[in-house]
């Protein structure tokens, strides 16, 4: 029988437990380290085995306490209030949740027309067209955007250097509502000089479109005082392979530099920071993304506060992207995924406006269905899990405190290096930023290629039977600067080789998997090998039926391949693994592969047998895949 605590007394589920210490927690993980055989770094810190390092050399640790806050949670201000950490308004996106704000980027103004009209009518609160080069012509604006009513739909313009003729174009349509008719707040006429310089590489127009950008917003500072003329878009160093930090320094740079512009135009410091609007990339890393939201807040009102401008002008207008990045052009309906994830981390992280990309963003122009599922992506976060229902819910986490501060840290040190460079424009035309983008991703694509970084559908779990998706060609983006990259670019590369290999002769390279022994010595290595090989667009071939050498032998002769790869356990290695190498090489393996990591000892009476190479987890898989496909005869 339960019996209820008197009235007035509190009930403690862990009264009779005696409190846990940090210490006893790090006995436990040494215990089980030393169990498992995992090495320990630091013998002190055992949980030094369990910390990763994310791309800016910020280190996270698998376990976060109230220590690790200091005194950051009492300092911080409520949502509203700087630093803005907690969130530009004081009510959040509780009252209407965020901007929901879909891009089309179709060069034809019949076919954007259609796309708009029914983003319009299921959920889309806003509207970002791409306009000028690579999109909508200018005068085909008016075509597109008819039957929208402006005064109910904010339009977000990306013109590249054409933002001039595009933004009067805009302005001219808002003109003709009707007497008295306000437009709706919130559009976004996208100057961003010193984005089109990233994306184009084309520094000598840079100080003229800055004039011309600074000049409209002196033009509209009084005239449309709820229009944002200028972006600072940090997509183009994303696309570039920019880590978080990188791309919030940038941002910084930009912003600094686009202040600059306009009050020497003659715009108040104040009605300058209300005349921008950040862009940001959301990945489905959701609390590094969520972390990247909180502290570009912070480090903008530090910015406007050492400007001398009143603590308000410091709050962050903010418009998150899911990440072009981590979109994969194979297995593309896991894009889905992604982009739920970088969605909900944007929202949680308090973004004003978020854009999904839709899954087959990476293919060309999107069709309805995929149009629809990334406009519902927000609808089911916003109206079925309330996500907006509840301002900063990440806040007071230790770890998302934690990492937020470390952002704030490392992006603020990239800020100064930029600012000491001479300012954003300089560093960008003396190729500065490049160089930062192209180390940072080199490290990244290492990371790719290892599988350290796994890519679902890529490079792991890949499905080689899966019909690709075809779509519309999109019209070709501006280019010349920056390189555009993406997470599955090297796996792509292979995976077209077989493509063409595949249309050419009718099959696809094949890998024998030896399997060794009873399913429970070899299905780990075999699923290893199989899926080795799949990521590489190489049709794995596995015979189980193959108890001897001379069985391999046959099978592997029966299997029209001409490398193989043995995988069993570690003690069947020992056993069989130098017989069955020899005899796959009397049947006429041009190469044999082993899956695992022997000592040196075996290592060497494997490779003395007809090991060729051995392959593991951690190893270089593009490099393997490669090396393979050209063994195999497959062209580059």
């Amino acid at each position: 029988m339960t019996v209820p605590p008197e009235e007035g007394s509190s009930l403690s589920l862990a009264q009779d437990f005696p409190d846990a210490t940090y210490a006893q927690w790090q006995q436990l993980v040494a215990g089980v380290l030393r169990k498992t055989g995992a090495p320990v770094p630091d013998e002190s810190e055992p949980e030094s085995a369990l910390t990763t390092t994310l791309a800016d050399g910020i280190a996270v640790r698998p376990l976060y306490t109230t220590s690790d806050g200091g005194g950051l949670f009492r300092e911080q201000s409520p949502p509203g209030f700087a630093p803005f950490t907690r969130g530009g308004r004081a009510e959040g996106n509780t009252a209407r949740g965020w901007d929901v704000r879909q891009r089309h980027t179709r060069p034809d103004a019949a076919g954007t027309r259609e796309a708009v009209l029914a983003d319009l009518e299921n959920g889309v609160t806003s509207l970002w067209l791409t306009v000028g080069a690579g999109g909508l012509p200018v005068p085909e604006l008016e075509r597109a955007l008819e039957g929208v009513y402006l005064d109910l739909a904010p339009v977000v313009l990306e013109a590249g250097a054409e933002f001039g003729p595009a933004a009067a174009e805009l302005l001219r349509l808002r003109g003709q509502l009707a007497d008295g008719t306000p437009p709706a707040p919130g559009s976004v006429l996208g100057a961003d000089p010193l984005g089109h310089a990233a994306r184009t590489g084309d520094h000598d127009a840079t100080p003229e479109l800055r004039r011309e950008a600074a000049a409209l917003a002196a033009r509209c500072a009084d005239a449309h005082p709820d229009l944002r003329t200028h972006v600072v878009d940090t997509l183009p160093y994303h696309e570039a392979g920019g880590s978080p930090a990188r791309e919030l320094g940038y941002a910084l740079a930009t912003g600094v530099a686009y202040l600059r512009d306009m009050t020497g135009a003659g715009l108040s410091l104040e009605t300058a920071c209300a005349r921008l609007e950040f862009r940001y990339a959301a990945t489905a890393d959701q609390f590094t993304t969520i972390a990247a939201l909180r502290a570009a807040r912070r480090l903008w009102a530090r910015v406007v506060q050492a400007c001398g401008a009143p603590e308000r002008a410091g709050a962050q207008r903010q418009h998150a992207v899911t990440s072009p990045v981590m979109m994969t052009r194979r297995a593309p309906w896991t894009n889905m995924l992604r982009t739920t994830v970088a969605t909900l981390a944007a929202g949680v992280g308090g973004a004003d406006a978020v854009t999904v990309l839709p899954f087959d963003d990476a293919l060309g122009l999107p069709d309805a269905f995929a149009r629809r599922i990334a406009r519902n992506t927000s609808s089911i976060l916003l109206e079925e899990s309330r996500l907006a229902g509840v301002i900063d819910p990440a806040g007071g986490s230790w770890y998302v405190e934690a990492l937020t501060d470390e952002l704030c840290r490392t992006a603020w040190a990239h800020f100064q290096e930029i600012e000491g460079a001479g300012g954003m424009a300089a560093a960008l035309r003396d190729g500065l930023v490049a160089g930062q983008l192209r180390e940072g991703w080199a490290q990244r694509s290492r990371a790719l290629a290892r599988r350290s970084e796994p890519v679902t559908g890529v490079s792991e779990f890949p499905l080689l039977e899966e019909r690709p998706l075809t779509r519309e060609p999109a019209p070709e983006r501006p280019g010349g600067g920056l390189p555009r990259v993406r997470r599955d670019d090297a796996y792509e590369a292979l995976r077209a080789r077989s493509d063409r290999h595949l249309a050419a002769t009718g099959e696809r390279p094949k890998l024998f998997v030896a399997a060794l022994g009873p399913a429970s010595a070899h299905t780990a290595r075999v699923a290893f090998a199989a899926n080795l090989a799949q990521a590489g667009g190489i049709q794995p071939v596995h015979d189980p039926v193959t108890v001897d050498a001379g069985s391999v032998a046959e099978a592997f002769a029966r299997s029209g391949a001409a490398v193989a790869c043995l995988c069993s356990s570690d003690a069947r290695y020992a056993e069989e693994a130098a017989e069955v190498a020899a005899a796959l090489k009397a049947a006429g393996a041009a190469h044999v592969l082993l899956a695992g990591k022997p000592d040196a000892e075996h290592r060497a009476g494997y490779q003395s047998a007809g090991v060729d190479e051995f392959v593991h987890a951690g190893g270089d898989a593009v490099a393997v895949l490669a090396s393979l496909l050209d063994r195999m005869g497959v062209d580059a």
